[in-house]
């Protein structure tokens, strides 16, 4: 049986444990719960919870079941970085898994009326905690760059969508977002939530993003070295100050994600100047990050940074219209933040795009070197980089290679 197969075997096992769970879960909850935790608001929260934990653990037993760091052949840095690798992509799945469901149930209960819906509740529970399950198992075990970058919007969607629907103030977006997360009511914690985990989300995806940068790089380099053995110049040149640029790509990154998170942990009234200080600085590190993108990232194409500028202009534009009373404030909040994430997905594709490149390529130097065409130097493989073992006790060569993804579940 392939991977592939295995994968969705496997999978189809994890839909039967999950939906098991997923319904005890639920039919203990409204069995034990107190009244007070029986209104459809508190219920639809705790099976989106039940849900999530499913998905949480399906995911970790896809990624984690088949990964070759747990052992200690590179001391311990290497499984504590893979564990928390592990946990940082299931708060991922997780965010989206409970936003997005929550948003689902919200949406059947309103179809269905809250007495009919009601009935059905442990079925539909159990179905989509089975589900999940199954999504979860597979995309682990199949993890790419791909996969993870598609997964932001949703529960960004799901989650201020659910908070805009579910608020008690009907007008909250005659003056900005900021009001939709300035109360202490559900939808309020709702949408304050959603911005926090995601801006924990960008960081983590900016992580994974840097690490493949660096990755590639090295894969470039070491393409470099073999041309000049060879006595091929090649087109190949190193970035200059790769490691200074990568760092402040690195750090406006994670100043992103951290704004995202002061957005959601400060409301305005109690905390207007921090408030401001995130908000407001989100926008000028946004206005960096898309400008300086060509000097921190040279090997990102060139319709990249053009998409930059123009998100960059557009915003601009709506921004003076709001200045001259044309518009509201809400809807350039709105649109900045789509814009923003739009991008992020957009760079994180890329960075998907990349990655599969530097995979086919290093393939092909593999079978060049196994063919005896070139000479292939000695590289660590610590991030995915084809290293050559210097022999075995019986003196014999013999290539190792580690050419997969830096998400791959079995690396």
């Amino acid at each position: 049986m392939g991977r592939h197969q295995r994968a969705e075997t496997m999978g189809l096992v994890s839909f039967l444990v999950c939906a098991g769970l997923g319904s005890a879960a639920i039919a203990l909850y409204l069995h034990f719960a107190p009244a007070i935790w029986q209104v459809t608001q508190r219920k639809f929260m705790a099976c989106a919870a039940a849900i999530a934990g499913c998905a949480v653990l399906s995911f970790c037993a896809g990624y984690a079941s088949h990964s070759r760091s747990w052992n200690l052949k590179r001391g311990w840095f290497t499984p504590i970085r893979r564990l928390i690798e592990t946990f940082a992509l299931s708060i991922v799945y997780a965010a989206t898994v409970f936003f997005s469901s929550f948003a689902l149930l919200a949406a059947i209960n309103e179809m269905m009326g809250p007495t009919i819906f009601a009935g059905y509740l442990i079925p539909v529970c159990a179905v989509f905690a089975g589900v999940t399950g199954y999504m979860t198992f597979v995309q682990a075990e199949m993890m790419n760059a791909k996969t993870l970058a598609s997964l932001l919007p949703f529960f960004v969607v799901a989650g201020v969508s659910t908070a805009g629907l579910t608020t008690d103030d009907p007008y909250w977006w005659h003056n900005n977002f900021s009001q939709l997360g300035d109360r202490t009511t559900f939808a309020a914690r709702m949408f304050n939530s959603t911005l926090m985990l995601a801006g924990t989300c960008i960081i983590i995806v900016s992580y994974f993003a840097i690490s493949e940068l660096i990755t590639t790089e090295r894969m470039r380099r070491l393409r470099r070295q073999v041309h000049e053995q060879n006595g091929d110049h090649g087109d190949d040149r190193d970035v200059r100050h790769f490691m200074l640029r990568t760092g402040i790509l690195s750090v406006l990154l994670t100043v992103t994600g951290l704004a995202f998170i002061g957005i959601g942990v400060f409301r305005y009234t109690p905390h207007p100047i921090m408030h401001n200080v995130c908000a407001q600085g989100l926008t000028v590190i946004m206005g960096v990050l898309m400008l300086a993108i060509p000097w921190l990232a040279p090997r990102l194409p060139k319709a990249m940074f053009v998409v930059s500028i123009l998100m960059i202009a557009l915003c601009v534009a709506v921004g003076v219209r709001t200045l001259l009373g044309y518009n509201s404030l809400t809807n350039l909040e709105a649109l900045a933040g789509l814009i923003f994430l739009g991008w992020f997905i957009v760079f994180s594709r890329q960075i998907a795009a990349i990655e599969a490149d530097r995979i086919q390529e290093q393939l092909l130097m593999l079978q060049t070197m196994k063919a005896g065409e070139t000479q292939m130097p000695d590289a660590l493989d610590d991030e995915g980089i084809i290293r050559l073992s210097r022999g075995d006790d019986d003196g014999e060569a013999e290539p190792v290679t580690r050419i997969q993804s830096r998400l791959a579940s079995d690396r």
